[in-house]
């Protein structure tokens, strides 16, 4: 395999360790996603970082630098609208329309994330059209180019994992709580727009250190995708998130070795492979969920026989 001959090679190595990383870290802020059904949200993000990174490149500075700062402005703003919806809720609730009114919330901040979307992404063409020849660098930034990651990008992804990972580990119950009951949150006093803001600023680290690996397009798929497999083998958050990481880092090798093997790009390599995973994934995760559910359904029903026996 032309990988295994090429691992001799510093920009492979560089390469395998960043793939490693980024699957680790994408695998464990995608389980949060997933639960939060976040991945629209998720999509915009991605999309809509694109200008900070045009700019940065533009200007001459650090790409992953104006991406961040791009990045923690749109999550500023997408807090600053879902705190309005909510604290408007109540009202338009009462008068049965608005955000408040059953739907209508999630419909106004889908209509938010979809402007976002597209205003963010057609921004960033706008800026590269800007200059002449700076639309040659377009593939890059779009689909990554983790070949030629360098160490400066190694100790980023590395901080970056390091802290976002701390920090769901610090905060895992009360993230998890509020992914599947926010009210029961928010009654026990815990500040569940802060616990929410901290998801979105996780999501959106995540989303800046992927983009040397596969760029802004298709770090969606990296951080969904994994997750999103891993929830059709797993019950428990445990397990899942244990599982999301693994297949975020076999997607990451997987896809290299095929990208080393025929010659094609590895951010889309990766991501086709995290795509197969999930196709297969799909029929046998459920039949697995359908015969376990029998199974405990059987279970009371083999005791009760046995003791009367």
């Amino acid at each position: 395999m032309r990988l295994l001959d090429s691992l001799g090679d510093a920009y492979t190595q560089r390469a395998l360790i960043e793939a490693v990383l980024v699957g680790v870290l994408c695998g464990a802020v995608g389980v949060h996603v997933v639960l939060r059904r976040l991945s629209f949200l998720t999509t915009a993000l991605t999309h809509a970082t694109f200008p900070g990174v045009v700019a940065a490149a533009l200007l001459g500075l650090p790409v992953l630098l104006g991406a961040g700062l791009f990045g923690l402005l749109l999550v500023l703003v997408v807090a600053a609208l879902s705190g309005a919806r909510a604290s408007g809720r109540g009202e338009a609730a009462a008068a049965g329309t608005g955000p408040g009114a059953p739907g209508g919330g999630a419909r106004d901040l889908s209509s938010v994330t979809g402007v976002l979307l597209s205003g963010g992404f057609a921004l960033g063409v706008a800026l590269m059209s800007a200059q002449d020849g700076f639309t040659r660098e377009l593939t890059a930034f779009l689909v990554g180019s983790i070949l030629t990651v360098g160490t400066t990008d190694l100790v980023v992804t590395g901080a970056a994992a390091a802290v976002v990972l701390a920090v769901l580990a610090a905060l895992r119950k009360e993230l998890l709580l509020s992914a599947f009951d926010p009210t029961a949150l928010a009654a026990a006093g815990y500040p569940v727009r802060r616990l929410d803001l901290v998801v979105l600023l996780a999501v959106e680290v995540t989303v800046v250190t992927t983009v040397p690996a596969v760029g802004t397009v298709l770090a969606i798929a990296l951080i969904v995708g994994p997750a999103a497999t891993a929830r059709l083998w797993c019950s428990r958050t445990g397990p899942m998130t244990a599982l999301a990481m693994a297949l975020g880092v076999a997607a990451g090798v997987l896809g290299l070795a095929a990208s080393a093997q025929w010659d094609v790009a590895a951010g889309g390599a990766i991501v086709l492979t995290t795509a197969a995973f999930f196709a297969i994934s799909l029929p046998l995760g459920a039949a697995v969920t359908r015969y376990g559910r029998r199974a405990r359904r059987a279970r009371p029903a083999v005791a009760a026989a046995g003791g009367v026996g």
